[in-house]
């Protein structure tokens, strides 16, 4: 079965991908919304029951919007998905940079990350330049944004300011830079198909979010950091971490590796990705919000963007270094 469907062309490939991910998601958001509806009328479950059934159409909301990227990206082809992904992390960085406080010292340098160093970023990402895409913010933006903010003459706060905005760079520019990156690995026998791996990516990382969330609610079990996360303990992160890598060794069929390999590449997307979601919580609670963007509402509605893509800004890379290294792609 598996060999059949590696054989299928990528066209085919697409529709049978379609047929699963969009039915599965239908029937589950079906399922949420009759739920909804049902436990509307009911007073048995009270304000709490509520809250986390919301907080599960959440994360199904993140679901559908990054898988619908995932579609849109493989229809426009390769240089309009990172153009795409461009301007998700340009609204990503400015829903960070929008709760974290600045002055008017720091005008210059959040000119140098909004209109040179991202559009640097991703300019090299397409032109598939990986050995200065990958130290360029780390090593270069990192010493010219505290250079930027000294010649501002506003020595006030200025380690915590220069590593905030350096921070928010690493997470929604360097990160999500990743993602489309994916779209120029080449393996052998692989060509015309990588768009696959950025799916493959959203969609094992997005299950073990899904996953850890709901098996938190039915274990109940005590939480191991109470004070970012309520719902984070290691059993239910564990459950979600093993489900999503056998989810994606069964979507080795897609990839270039085979079932063994898919699942060791899942098993560290989803450990890089949970992680990345509990720490971004973690800001949150420093920020004291519930959500990303100005006063928990982002530029996509009910939550921030950011909401949507933290796991994936933290997954992307170790993916892509990890198979990049191994495969010598």
């Amino acid at each position: 079965m598996n060999q059949f469907l590696r054989n299928l062309t990528p066209t085919q490939q697409v529709a049978a991908l379609f047929l699963i991910v969009f039915g599965l998601l239908a029937i589950v958001s079906a399922t949420a919304f009759f739920l909804t509806f049902r436990e509307r009328r009911n007073p048995v479950h009270d304000a709490a029951w509520q809250a986390e059934l919301a907080h599960f159409r959440a994360l199904l909301g993140t679901t559908w919007f990054m898988v619908v990227i995932f579609w849109i990206g493989w229809a426009l082809g390769e240089t309009v998905a990172t153009v795409l992904f461009a301007l998700i992390s340009f609204f990503a960085l400015r829903e960070f940079i929008t709760l974290s406080p600045t002055r008017r010292g720091d005008h210059r340098s959040l000119i140098l990350a909004f209109f040179v160093v991202l559009p640097i970023q991703f300019w090299l990402v397409a032109t598939a330049r990986f050995d200065l895409f990958t130290v360029f913010i780390p090593v270069y933006v990192f010493l010219a944004i505290p250079v930027t903010s000294a010649l501002a003459n506003d020595p006030s706060q200025f380690l915590e300011r220069n590593a905030k905005l350096q921070w928010g760079i690493m997470v929604c520019v360097y990160g999500m830079s990743h993602v489309p990156a994916l779209l120029l690995l080449s393996f052998p026998g692989y060509e015309g198909k990588s768009a696959f791996l950025v799916f493959f990516l959203v969609f094992v990382v997005q299950t073990s979010v899904l996953v850890q969330h709901l098996i938190s609610r039915r274990t109940q079990r005590a939480p191991f950091a109470p004070n970012v996360s309520r719902s984070f303990n290691w059993t239910s992160w564990g459950i979600g971490i093993v489900v999503a890598s056998l989810v994606g060794a069964l979507f080795s069929f897609i990839t270039p590796f085979k079932f063994g390999q898919a699942l060791a590449v899942s098993v560290i997307a989803c450990i890089a990705g949970s992680m990345g979601h509990l720490v971004m919580k973690a800001l949150k609670r420093d920020r004291g919000i519930p959500n990303w963007g100005k006063k928990g509402v982002g530029v996509t509605g009910a939550n921030g963007l950011l909401d949507r893509v933290d796991a994936l800004c933290f997954a992307a890379p170790i993916f892509f270094h990890s198979i990049r290294w191994y495969f010598n792609a």
